[in-house]
């Protein structure tokens, strides 16, 4: 068995997995998230820990997969994610209007977003965002399109970047 898989997955205090069929739906107190699970892989409980087991070789892979999904449900009902973009630049802008994201980004028009339903948008300063919600995949999606507005060019370094990221800058052509 895979060594992702083998790890057991150990349920906090309100947090309640359900099991009907091949569709999982995990609860806590962020939220519910559902995945349905493969048909190779099943999730057996002992002592208030979930262990995934593969059904025959094939599916060793399958079972490290959803053992991370399923880690990630978890994580997501009782912390949540959350992904911090800046914006770099001159006159560049996020306001957030109800449960839109305007965005000035250098363009003769500005860009709205809206957010998508369990997903929060918060914009600290106006060149700051932060997207947070419990479903680890959706946050980053939301972050992504957020950021494919105006990724970072490389000479300037001007752009929406993520908090971490780091821009390496080319030089300028030389004449």
């Amino acid at each position: 068995m895979s060594r992702v898989a083998s790890n057991p997955i150990k349920l906090p205090s309100g947090v309640a997995i359900n099991i009907d069929g091949s569709l999982l739906n995990v609860k806590g107190p962020k939220g519910s998230l559902e995945l349905n699970l493969h048909p190779g892989v099943r999730l057996d409980e002992s002592d208030g820990e979930y262990l995934v087991k593969p059904d025959g070789d094939k599916n060793l892979a399958m079972a490290g997969t959803f053992r991370a999904l399923v880690g990630n449900m978890v994580t997501g009902v009782t912390e949540g994610f959350n992904k911090k973009l800046q914006l770099v630049g001159v006159g560049y802008r996020a306001q957030l209007q109800g449960n839109k994201l305007s965005l000035a980004l250098g363009f003769s028009h500005s860009i709205e977003f809206n957010a998508p339903d369990g997903i929060t948008i918060e914009t600290p300063s106006q060149t700051e965002i932060i997207v947070s919600g419990c479903d680890k995949q959706k946050v980053g999606q939301v972050a992504a399109e957020i950021r494919a507005y105006r990724p970072p060019e490389p000479y300037k370094g001007k752009g929406v970047r993520y908090a971490d990221e780091r821009v390496v800058k080319k030089e300028a052509k030389k004449a």
